[in-house]
């Protein structure tokens, strides 16, 4: 992917200082939902993801999501191709479940399911049977659903990673570990960082002449990338680098609606990216109208994302960084990765 674009000014000044390209309104997101997995220390993240403080935390999630947005943040807007279909399903402030449906034999999986009454609400009014859940990491906000799931459906298997403690786990994936659901086809990747055994799930779309599916989980966004609460920048880098090689074409399905934010904040990196431009543009039309962003494909996402830009001279110019001499180039790139984190999270925190 070229990294060239028109010369213009260079962003130097730190991420909420300004600077939106002409003629877009920024139209503020925090107070629409807060996400409990912002910089608020290591104390907190280890109650949210260790202890039961952090589930009834959740419950409280689910409680208020209910009650604000009862039909969904967003309207949901079904991909479907001969043989299948992904339904979207908005749960929680920003989350995303997906229900994927093999429409032959009506049986289907759902990634990472948040809230069990959205998800079992879908599952009714497409009346399919539930055969697996694929969880991409340990996160209430993305397991908080496995136990009421697999109640109401016996046959349900729960797939992840040992590493990490999903609720419910029956089923241990290894990385590059396919799994079949009717005529679907799941392929498990490793892709710790976020969490220790965080996964995200590739559905191969050749048998129906689709491109594949990314189901990312708190890997990837929109123009945007999950914190690595339980990895080094070196680690994030490679997650990323074995999402980035699954091809231009693929079909990126994120975990949360983050996409306004994360432009955003990736045009006062680069202000003068066209294509990121055009992409903001686009999501603050999609947002004004609570209408999903999803899906991108890998390729738009290497024009705009700066998580998986670091390669770019432009946005390494941007940030002011050069690399060493004899300076091993993906040692570079994560000092690059490092610094966009750094700044994302100080902008997350104004």
């Amino acid at each position: 992917q070229s990294c060239h674009r028109p010369a213009g000014q260079r962003a130097s000044q730190e991420p909420g200082s300004g600077g939106l390209p002409e003629g877009v309104e920024y139209i503020p997101t925090r107070k629409k939902g807060k996400n409990p997995m912002k910089p608020v220390g290591v104390a907190w993240y280890s109650l949210y993801a260790r202890t039961r403080l952090g589930y009834l935390f959740y419950q409280r999630q689910v409680k208020k999501a209910r009650e604000r947005y009862p039909q969904g943040h967003s309207v949901p807007q079904p991909y479907c191709f001969p043989g299948v279909k992904i339904l979207p399903i908005p749960v929680l402030s920003n989350n995303y479940s997906y229900l994927v449906i093999d429409t032959g034999s009506s049986q289907a999986a759902v990634i990472d399911p948040s809230d069990p009454l959205a998800v079992q609400a879908a599952i009714e009014e497409e009346g399919v049977m539930l055969e697996a859940i694929f969880c991409t990491h340990k996160h209430w906000d993305h397991s908080g659903g496995n136990e009421a799931l697999c109640q109401k459906h016996n046959s349900c298997r729960v797939y992840g990673s040992a590493l990490d403690a999903i609720p419910q786990l029956t089923n241990p994936l290894a990385d590059r570990e396919k799994v079949s659901v009717g005529c679907l086809t799941f392929e498990a990747l490793a892709t710790p960082g976020h969490t220790v055994g965080h996964m995200v799930y590739v559905l191969d779309g050749g048998p129906f002449g689709s491109p594949s599916c990314l189901f990312s989980g708190d890997l990837l966004f929109l123009a945007g990338c999950g914190r690595p609460f339980e990895g080094s920048p070196e680690t994030m880098l490679a997650s990323l680098d074995v999402a980035v090689g699954l091809g231009e074409d693929t079909l990126l399905w994120p975990g949360h609606e983050y996409a306004l934010e994360c432009l955003t904040f990736a045009s006062l990196l680069e202000l003068d990216n066209s294509a990121l431009e055009q992409k903001l543009q686009w999501a603050v039309q999609q947002r004004q109208e609570k209408r999903s962003t999803c899906p991108s494909t890998l390729g738009e996402e290497q024009t705009y994302n700066p998580f998986l830009r670091t390669h770019c001279p432009e946005l390494q110019e941007a940030l002011g960084l050069w690399q060493g001499v004899g300076e091993d180039p993906d040692a570079f790139r994560a000092r690059v990765l490092k610094e966009v984190r750094r700044r994302k999270d100080l902008y997350q925190a104004t």
